[in-house]
């Protein structure tokens, strides 16, 4: 395996599998749904506000990597859902989806031959899909553990 292809593996695997920690669909899988808009004693934000965060960040890191059009949302306040509760019961199974669905092309285009991960992207500051990738996975990581650490806080978490 050459160099390239064993990077691109190591940065898919990073995106995906958990290794040292819970996975996206560890984080997400038979959350109550009455406890999807509650926020435990001393947290900041609920299990909706985590997964649509993590949802509107990830689509945002994906377009700017593939896109010179794509306009980031505002920040911080069009990165966070403003009502703790998702607005109905197919919402968040809804974010699931897009989640999941922008995470493969992420990995999609990290895996991609004709992906230079190195060459800076062309309407960006620097930026190259390397560095996205590991911002995508290292945000991630992050408030997947948040999530984690909230549904533990609800009773809610295996």
């Amino acid at each position: 395996m050459s160099n390239d292809a064993s990077l691109r593996e190591h940065l898919n695997s990073l995106l995906t599998a958990g290794n040292a920690h819970a996975t996206f669909d560890d984080a997400v899988k038979n959350m109550p749904v009455e406890l999807r808009g509650k926020r435990p004693k001393g947290a900041e934000h609920s299990p909706w506000q985590l997964l649509e965060h993590l949802r509107i960040a990830q689509w945002d890191i994906l377009e700017f990597s593939r896109d010179a059009k794509h306009k980031s949302p505002k920040w911080p306040e069009e990165y966070w859902p403003k009502n703790p509760a998702p607005p109905d019961e197919k919402a968040w199974d809804k974010s699931v989806r897009a989640f999941r669905k922008d995470l493969k092309a992420i990995c999609e285009l990290v895996a991609d031959e004709k992906t230079d991960l190195f060459a800076k992207i062309p309407h960006g500051d620097g930026q190259t899909i390397l560095r996205e990738a590991l911002l995508t996975a290292d945000h991630d990581a992050y408030h997947i553990g948040q999530l984690v650490l909230v549904r533990k806080l609800l009773g809610a978490w295996k």
